[in-house]
């Protein structure tokens, strides 16, 4: 990383004088002050993969930073949580998004290409978004499901719309006498390992397969899509259901039974989920997986929640490439980066308290 002001300002405070700019898109940042300071910059070049999911908030992040720092270049190729974990871990990006946070002994068990050896990582978890149950069925826009119900419907055991068990969600709705295609991840992808986390807590007699992010093997039927885009676009047709996060839905969402209540995927519903969540034990100081309350019935909660994380080395051998990650982090860790993430893809911003604790982890790179 390159800082060309006067005294060589920390990346930290650097990127919050960023972040407070209000200039327009194509109009360069006068950084100059009263003592004829000449303004600081950012030049080189990050790479990221990981989270498709994030991907919107990754294209405003990178946008905005780059529109204030001419020489510097942000790429990120989504390709799914488990394809950025696995590219971090064997040094081929700078830093990984993913849709959950590295296990504790895939941490132990592995040596992070761009780390200094036995040093720590840092999981930031910066990005909050429900996963909607999105559906199209003709003249239909709403519906309410339950953890039981979905549970069957992407195993197999639910198969046509009509069937008594949504019917007796939907009193009001005259459901089709039509197949049900359910649409699930074809790829290794942190928003399976979530949905699926959510029905075994909520629904573990229906659902009875392990957490993994790789769709069962033996659930048959339905389609496969890569990313989240092709979730999308499979739920174009008509009479198809999927996961989705929600900064992908293009059309209607379900409500799902908390409690007594049926909730509809919110920003603010999924946030009250994260920050009635603790910080896992036994991790390092950078490292904040969040332990998700999946079977709260706290009133106006979404507990189908997922929590996307940056993640990056505490101390990396590229010292230079350490800063200009840790300069990307803190911008979006701020008020600026969450707002912007949360215009580009219906994300929750973090909270103070959360920021606090994420600050204390940025502060730890180097």
């Amino acid at each position: 990383m390159k800082i060309t002001r006067t005294g060589g300002i920390a990346a930290l405070a650097l990127v919050g004088a960023l972040a407070l700019s209000s200039c327009a898109a194509n109009e360069p940042t006068d950084n100059t002050g009263d003592n004829g300071d000449t303004g600081s910059s950012l030049s080189g070049t990050l790479s990221g993969s990981g989270s498709s999911a994030q991907g919107k908030a990754q294209t405003a992040w990178s946008a905005a930073l780059q529109n204030d720092n001419s020489g510097l270049t942000i790429n990120y190729d989504g390709g799914g949580s488990g394809a950025g974990r696995t590219a971090f871990i064997e040094g081929g990006v700078d830093y990984a998004g993913s849709d959950r946070a590295y296990k504790v002994d895939e941490i132990a068990g592995n040596t992070f290409g761009s780390c200094v050896a036995d040093t720590d990582i840092v999981e930031l978890p910066l990005y909050i978004g429900p996963i909607a149950i999105g559906f199209n069925l003709d003249g239909i826009d709403e519906l309410n499901l339950d953890a039981d119900t979905i549970a069957k419907i992407f195993s197999g055991k639910i198969t046509q719309w009509n069937d008594a068990a949504i019917a007796a969600l939907n009193a009001d709705v005259t459901l089709p006498d039509m197949a049900i295609t359910p649409i699930h991840r074809s790829t290794n992808s942190g928003t399976t390992e979530n949905f699926v986390d959510y029905l075994s807590k909520n629904a573990p007699d229906a659902w009875t397969w392990d957490v993994s992010g790789d769709w069962p093997t033996d659930i048959t039927g339905g389609e496969a899509a890569a990313e989240t885009a092709d979730v999308a676009a499979a739920l174009d047709n008509a009479g198809t259901i999927g996961y989705i996060d929600v900064s992908g839905l293009k059309g209607t969402a379900a409500s799902i039974k908390v409690g007594d209540a049926f909730v509809q995927p919110t920003a603010a519903a999924a946030a009250k989920v994260v920050d009635a969540s603790p910080i896992e034990s036994g991790r390092g100081a950078g490292d904040l997986a969040v332990a998700l309350d999946r079977t709260t019935t706290a009133e106006g909660a979404y507990p189908l929640v997922l929590v996307s994380y940056l993640i990056g080395c505490e101390q990396y051998q590229d010292a230079e490439q350490g800063a200009l990650v840790k300069a990307y982090f803190s911008y979006i860790a701020s008020a600026e980066g969450q707002d912007a993430a949360a215009a580009a893809s219906k994300s929750a911003p973090i909270s103070d308290e959360l920021r606090t604790k994420v600050e204390a982890a940025i502060a730890l790179m180097k």
